[in-house]
Formats: C-alpha cells, sequence, structure tokens
C-alpha cells in the first residue's frame, strides 16, 4: 500500500502519520482508502471533515428538522446559501460525471466503524471559514464576492473539461476555495493556509501511532509542510471583530442621511419631501426588484418596498430578513422542501424549492436595499447641496 503514488508516509515523533490524497471524481479513492484501512489498522482515521459537513453526509434527513426563520433571524441566511451553491455544484459535478460526491469520506467513515477505529473530524467548520473571509473583505469585495455567489446559480452549463482534470488532483471545496483565492488575493491565506494549517494540527494530534488522514489531493503539499509546526487552533477558529471604526461608521450614515434631510427641510419644506422621495423610492424600489427577481409573492415584495427606507436607517435591522419571513410565513416551505434540498443541482432549483427560494429573496432583498441606499443617499446629498446653493 506504502507504494501508491497517492499515499503519503510522514514520521514524526513517535508517529507514523499516512495522508490519503483523494479526488472526489476518482472511484479509486473509496476503494484506495478502504484497503489501506483492512490491511494497516491504524489507530486513528481523519478525515476532512467539519461536523456539519459530517452530518450532512451522515445524515440526509438533517435539513428535515430545519426552521428557516430561526436562521433568517440568526443572520445565517446568507451562510446557508453559500453552503447551498457550493453543494450544488458538487452534485452538478457528480451527476455529470456519473459519481457519488464524497465517497472516499463515507468509505473513510464506515471502514473506522467496521474496525472500532476512532474517527477524528480534521477540517475547520466551513462556516468559520466563510465568516472569517466576509469581516476580511472591504464593502465592495463582499458586493463583488456576492455577485459571483450568485452568478454561479444562474450558470447552467456543464462542468468544462478543464474544470474536470483540475478537480482530479483536488477535492471540490478546495478547488471553488482556490477559485476565489484567485479573485480575492489578499484572502488566500484565510481560504487556503489556514484550512492546511488546521488540517496538519489536528492530524499531528490524533490519538495513536499509526494516523490515517484522508484529505483533498490539494491539501496535501500544505499539511506536509505544516504538520512539523505548532498552530493555535482556538485563533485559526476565532471569529475577527469588526473594525469599531467600522461599527461607528454604520451608524453615521444613517444621521447623516436624517441631519441633512432635517437641515435642508429647514431651509426648504419641498426640497425636504424630494428626498425622503428619493430616499423611499430608490431604497423600496431596488430591494423591491431584488424580491421579484426571486419570484417572491406580492406580499413579499410590498413588505421589502415598504421595510428598505426604515431598515437602511438602522443597522441592526435588513429589509430581507422582513421580506424572507413574510415569505416564510405565506409560503411555508413543506416537508417535502427540506427533504429535497439534498437534491438541489441547478437554477431552477432554487427557485422551485421553497426554503432556498426564501434565502434568496433575503439575499437579493439587502443587496437591492444596500444599493438603494448609495444610490438615495447620494439624491439626498445632492438636493441639500442644490438647495443651499439658491
Amino acid at each position: 500500500m506504502e507504494n501508491n503514488k497517492d499515499i503519503h508516509h510522514i514520521a514524526l515523533d513517535n508517529k507514523n502519520i499516512y495522508l490519503i490524497g483523494t479526488a472526489h471524481v476518482s472511484k479509486l479513492s473509496a476503494d484506495t482508502v478502504k484497503k489501506f484501512i483492512e490491511e494497516e489498522k491504524p489507530d486513528s482515521v481523519c478525515v476532512e471533515l467539519c461536523s456539519s459537513r459530517f452530518q450532512s453526509i451522515t445524515n440526509p434527513d438533517k435539513w428535515k428538522n430545519m426552521d428557516i426563520i430561526n436562521i433568517i433571524k440568526q443572520k445565517k441566511a446568507l451562510l446557508l446559501l453559500v453552503n447551498m451553491i457550493l453543494s450544488a455544484f458538487q452534485k452538478r459535478l457528480a451527476r455529470q460525471l456519473g459519481i457519488n460526491p464524497g465517497q472516499e469520506m463515507i468509505q473513510a467513515i464506515e471502514s473506522a466503524k467496521e474496525n472500532n477505529i476512532q474517527l477524528i473530524l480534521a477540517d475547520r467548520d466551513i462556516q468559520v471559514t466563510f465568516t472569517r473571509i466576509w469581516r476580511k473583505l472591504s464593502f465592495f469585495g463582499k458586493f463583488r464576492l456576492f455577485f459571483m455567489l450568485l452568478l454561479s446559480i444562474f450558470n447552467k452549463e456543464d462542468i468544462s473539461e478543464e474544470e474536470i482534470e483540475k478537480l482530479k488532483s483536488e477535492d471540490i471545496l478546495t478547488a471553488a476555495l482556490q477559485d476565489l483565492a484567485t479573485s480575492f488575493p489578499r484572502l488566500k491565506n484565510t481560504l487556503i493556509d489556514e484550512r492546511d494549517q488546521y488540517l496538519a494540527e489536528k492530524i499531528r494530534n490524533a490519538p495513536g501511532e499509526k494516523i490515517l488522514a484522508v484529505v483533498g489531493a490539494g491539501h496535501v503539499p500544505g499539511i506536509k509542510q505544516e504538520i512539523f509546526q505548532d498552530h493555535d487552533l482556538n485563533l485559526l477558529n476565532s471569529i475577527p471583530k469588526s473594525a469599531a471604526w467600522l461599527k461607528w461608521l454604520l451608524w453615521i450614515i444613517p444621521i447623516g442621511i436624517i441631519l441633512i434631510i432635517f437641515s435642508t427641510f429647514r431651509l426648504s419644506t419641498v426640497s425636504g419631501l424630494n428626498q425622503i422621495f428619493y430616499w423611499f423610492i430608490w431604497n423600496g424600489s431596488l430591494s423591491a426588484l431584488g424580491t421579484i427577481i426571486a419570484a417572491a409573492h406580492p406580499l413579499s415584495i410590498l413588505t421589502a418596498f415598504v421595510a428598505a427606507p426604515i431598515t437602511s436607517l438602522n443597522p441592526l435591522l435588513a429589509a430581507g430578513w422582513f421580506a424572507g419571513i413574510v415569505e416564510a410565513l405565506i409560503r411555508k416551505p413543506k416537508v417535502q422542501d427540506f427533504e429535497n434540498l439534498g437534491d438541489i443541482t441547478n437554477l431552477g432549483d432554487f427557485f422551485s424549492n421553497r426554503v432556498t427560494k426564501i434565502l434568496l429573496i433575503v439575499a437579493l432583498s439587502n443587496l437591492g436595499s444596500s444599493l438603494g441606499t448609495f444610490i438615495g443617499g447620494a439624491k439626498v446629498v445632492q438636493i441639500f447641496f442644490d438647495t443651499i446653493s439658491f
């Protein structure tokens, strides 16, 4: 087995660590994992999974217990949407190639259980990774990332031959993050390097003298480099706090808008009313447009239109939350919608499933409201200067 080119041996202190670099598009990866565990009987088996991805693999019915309204209230709608987009990409690839995605991880889990070997979930939670990314992006960087994700939903084309060849040497999640790192070079450390460090630390501290780690082939070089170093898992798992100045800015902008409108009213009632009109029209219309694109219920569209001009003046609120909750109450997701979340692969699935449609409504409504704040705010300032110039 050790002669297999996909198996990498690392001698570390009194431990023998074996990395099996797998490719999710390879049907041979699962066989390699199964054969190694049966023949070598390692003391621990580490898999490139976090607890949430482990649950997705081992408990396909977990979606049934999802409370979509609670997810919106907890501000996790965007994170869930991101996970669904990545999952859809993986399933679309699997369908095109006729494979079972993540089969090598499933095999590692089953073989470890059959042989009474301790299983270690060695990867960092995907939500931690994306939250750390989100916190490090600028406002316009977040817009760019959001558009990239949305465009990926609307892409109906099959996976290209170039992408398939790339995925023969990388796991799907790593490939997706590599593409993101290319678009946002400053985030490479968060997207790629930190996960290599996290995986390496979990693997080197796995119990026993013979350790098997089943990871995407793209992680092998990084793990082989990082495994000889100490890494602080608490630090890698921490969520950076937003800069104090940014928190102040989020309040300064709406307060500034209100003060400008108030000052304009003292100079001209007509101009002040025009400011309010344009603020409501731009905020409400663009937020409502987002819900229209997501094929929302008319009452959800109306909710976005009414809520956006108000929530834009309060950083603690968002129009999409209200529109999404209204949609969830009017078109309450059925059990079948939650059961079918694991089968979403294309644009039509996102719109036909009531759960993912609600997520799209929240995201697109918030996006429209943000754009409306910039355009409406600029109009408010323009009217103010036009008024004082007379």
